[in-house]
């Protein structure tokens, strides 16, 4: 896991300021993995930790995956680097006109079909289970979550968890930030629009 935190501090996608994230949350970090995911070389260094404990699950646990699968924005080349290193398909999900989280561009499931979601970043878990309801309301299964960094708060992954770091960053509900009460000006690098 060091690893990959030097990787995030090499590639300049650990940032500190003030952010408003895209669960509507501010915070003293934000983590922009496209910064790392550009160069080919450090996504794969970045991500094969988890393909290791993946097979090690699917020898020894038993864990069953046919595809994976990344919410877009950030989970795009994510699911294809893991999806590459584990001789799998790998496909995305996007929003909507509406907003609304979408299985687009001719992608297809099979009844039964068992998934890995993988996220770069996940702090409130929206994205990936606004993923999981929708794959699973196509009839899949998902069997477990990836990410490339995990900054929750606690909580609990309901399916087996395996994230490439686990960072501790600060982050508070919008109307009881600290650094808004400082004065400190928010910006928003993310992709979503709250």
């Amino acid at each position: 896991m060091e690893n990959v935190l030097k990787l995030l501090r090499d590639s300049e996608a650990m940032l500190e300021g003030h952010f408003l994230l895209s669960s509507g949350r501010h915070s003293d970090r934000y983590f922009q993995c496209a910064k790392l995911l550009q160069y080919p070389d450090m996504a794969a260094e970045a991500l094969s930790g988890i393909a290791e404990r993946i097979r090690q699950d699917i020898g020894s646990k038993g864990l069953e995956i046919d595809a994976l699968v990344g919410p877009a924005m950030g989970g795009i080349i994510a699911a294809y680097e893991l999806g590459r290193q584990l001789g799998l398909p790998a496909f995305f999900t996007e929003r909507d006109d509406t907003g609304k989280m979408a299985l687009r561009r001719g992608f297809e499931l099979r009844p039964g079909q068992k998934i890995i979601i993988i996220e770069d970043v996940i702090t409130t878990g929206k994205s990936y289970g606004e993923c999981a309801a929708l794959l699973e309301s196509l009839g899949a299964k998902v069997t477990a979550l990836a990410c490339i960094v995990d900054r929750r708060q606690g909580g609990e992954v309901p399916w087996p968890f395996y994230p490439a770091c686990k960072v501790d960053a600060t982050n508070w509900e919008a109307d009881d930030c600290e650094l808004c009460r400082q004065g400190v000006p928010a910006v928003k690098p993310g992709s979503r629009r709250i």
